[in-house]
């Protein structure tokens, strides 16, 4: 017969054991991506061979074609630019290497253009890159907030920041 201790020895093993395999789960999920965000994926038409790709860096938007691929309830990604400004010119060049590496097209449209659509709702700021989902703003880098910083500074920074959603 065991005495009392050994019991507690042998309840505080099992304890011990299960938070191990549990924290073993845990993190296995994390570093596997278990709880990242939601992701999304782009309509086909938005995924190029390398044949079907467009000659220019971006495809043009304008506010007409916007409305319509929103209530087409399209999911694609818009880069929302300003010419002359020195921090559109750097994300211009991370949009860009990031489509060419992902083999995507990605629209690109005038801050000015963008204040006519739906997204200026929630993209009040230049420049920026929004991924929008079935028609509707998903995510998007915020020009305003010191907790996008990284993704305007860096590409590796930026290339994270569109690996968490697409």
């Amino acid at each position: 017969m065991k005495s009392r201790k050994q019991c507690i020895q042998i309840a505080g093993l099992i304890v011990a054991l299960v938070v191990i395999l549990i924290g073993g789960l845990v993190f296995a999920g994390a570093v596997s991506g278990w709880f990242d965000g939601p992701k999304v994926a782009l309509d086909s038409e938005y995924y190029c061979d390398g044949q079907n790709c467009p000659d220019n860096e971006f495809l043009e938007l304008t506010t007409e074609e916007y409305d319509e691929l929103a209530n087409a309830k399209k999911t694609f990604i818009v880069f929302v630019d300003k010419d002359g400004c020195t921090t559109a010119d750097k994300m211009r060049t991370f949009i860009t290497d990031y489509a060419k590496e992902k083999g995507i097209k990605v629209y690109r449209i005038a801050y000015e253009d963008m204040k006519e659509t739906t997204m200026y709702e929630l993209v009040k700021y230049y420049p920026s890159v929004v991924i929008v989902t079935k028609g509707k703003v998903f995510k998007f880098l915020r020009a305003d907030s010191d907790e996008d910083v990284d993704a305007f500074e860096s590409k590796e920074a930026f290339n994270a920041w569109m690996g968490k959603y697409l």
